[in-house]
């Protein structure tokens, strides 16, 4: 049996993270309607923290409270108060108490903001989400005034929970969130020093990587995720993802994590968008079979030297240890199964072959009704079900510490959406 998924990996700052696997980012929504983190997010680190990964991700952490993932999110968009300091505080505590990593991951969602949100969310450009539904609001275009802002509050986030005792940040540029919609020719029609060519797209990003790292230091990891591709036809191609990593090595970053896809062409989820997938050149393996970036990964590597995580469709632990050993990734993302299989890097690293592939048995329509999935909206609502599985799973481990597998998408949805509306009901009302 191989060792390559627990051998430490020393990144360029000089941290060492204890194994190869990590637990990838994944929207928890357990804030309060003030966005401080809660005594739910507490417990569901804590666990994950006994599970045996070297690096947690958080998931979303956002430096606008007008802008959101989703309702829960973790909301730090000034100076933390002394509530936050003391929340921020306790979950970095519980997040690390097996000695592993923890980093949080700052993100502001641009466009991708839901309506019950904001109606009207900045943006690069006022380009709607391409999606059926309604779901979000016409955006409006950001000033450079409100860009630079965005850009500070980045470095505000990262000085707050590296004094809370978080171990390292990550920058969210994928998935179509704000630095993600920059960098994408379809959703950034500027012509102003942010818009236009790649070099101003990336900006927003890059001045982001700097706010960061002025904020931390020299020696606290600075991480970015960043797509492979949008997958669109005439989005961000994987020709620009290579070269804007380069320019992230250049700015100092310590791991660079590979992810595609945004909520209209969702790949990170392994669904079918909502138009006909753009073609990326870029060499087929064996591998893609099962890891959905790995191969962007493999060609990346030939031109950059820095760390590379990869998230997306692992399940198998061989593959899991061939991508490491290929040079295809050296930390290994995993999500899904850990909403259910708290101690998965655990297990894997003791001898497990596989993972749970739990999104195969999930679906909100029955199979009788399967022909249903051939609607654009419905199919749309349907990926948005089985993600509301996994939310729910979330939530009960958070406030119960187990899980609840039994429960159907459709049971699943209904809680969720419920618990939204008397979230964004609670935050209006303070």
């Amino acid at each position: 049996m191989s060792d390559s998924l627990a051998r430490p990996l020393s990144l360029p700052c000089g941290a060492t993270i204890g194994n190869r696997l990590a637990k990838a980012a994944m929207t928890e929504g357990l804030a309060d309607p003030d966005g401080v983190p809660t005594a739910a997010l507490d417990q569901l680190y804590g666990l994950w923290s006994d599970g045996g990964a070297g690096l947690l991700l958080s998931g979303n952490i956002q430096v606008d409270g007008d802008h959101l993932e989703r309702p829960g999110n973790v909301i730090i968009d000034r100076e933390p108060d002394e509530a936050m300091r003391a929340a921020l505080s306790r979950w970095a505590s519980a997040a690390t108490r097996n000695g592993n990593h923890f980093w949080a991951q700052i993100s502001h969602a641009g466009r991708q903001t839901q309506k019950n949100i904001n109606p009207h969310p900045k943006a690069p450009s006022p380009v709607k989400v391409g999606l059926p539904g309604g779901q979000f609001g016409e955006p409006v275009a950001l000033t450079v005034a409100e860009i630079e802002e965005i850009v500070r509050r980045f470095g505000v986030c990262a000085a707050a929970v590296k004094a809370a005792g978080f171990t390292g940040v990550q920058v969210h540029a994928a998935h179509g969130y704000l630095l993600s919609q920059f960098l994408s020719p379809r959703s950034n029609l500027r012509t102003d020093q942010y818009g236009g060519d790649l070099a101003n797209r990336a900006r927003p990003l890059l001045d982001a990587v700097k706010s960061v790292r002025d904020a931390v230091g020299p020696d606290f990891p600075v991480a970015v995720k960043l797509n492979s591709a949008d997958f669109q036809k005439g989005g961000f191609a994987f020709e620009d993802s290579l070269q804007v990593a380069q320019w992230l090595e250049a700015a100092g970053i310590d791991l660079l994590e590979i992810s595609g896809g945004t909520y209209e062409q969702p790949k990170l989820l392994g669904v079918q968008g909502i138009e006909d997938e753009e073609t990326q050149h870029v060499a087929k393996s064996t591998l893609m079979r099962e890891a959905y970036f790995v191969d962007f990964a493999l060609a990346m590597q030939q031109k950059v030297s820095v760390p590379l995580m990869v998230t997306g469709g692992f399940r198998r632990r061989d593959v899991m240890e061939q991508a490491i050993t290929a040079g295809g990734a050296d930390l290994i993302g995993v999500g899904r199964p850990m909403c259910v299989m708290t101690d998965a890097p655990a297990r894997l690293l003791g001898g497990l072959q596989e993972l749970p592939r739990l999104e195969a048995q999930l679906q909100m329509f029955p199979p009788w009704l399967a022909f249903l999935n051939r609607i654009n909206a419905l199919r749309t609502m349907a990926s948005f079900g089985v993600q509301y599985w996994f939310y729910a799973q979330l939530d009960t481990l958070g406030h119960t510490g187990r899980t609840a597998p039994e429960m159907s998408v459709f049971a699943a949805t209904r809680k969720v959406m419920a618990q939204q509306q008397r979230w964004v009901a609670a935050r209006r009302q303070h």
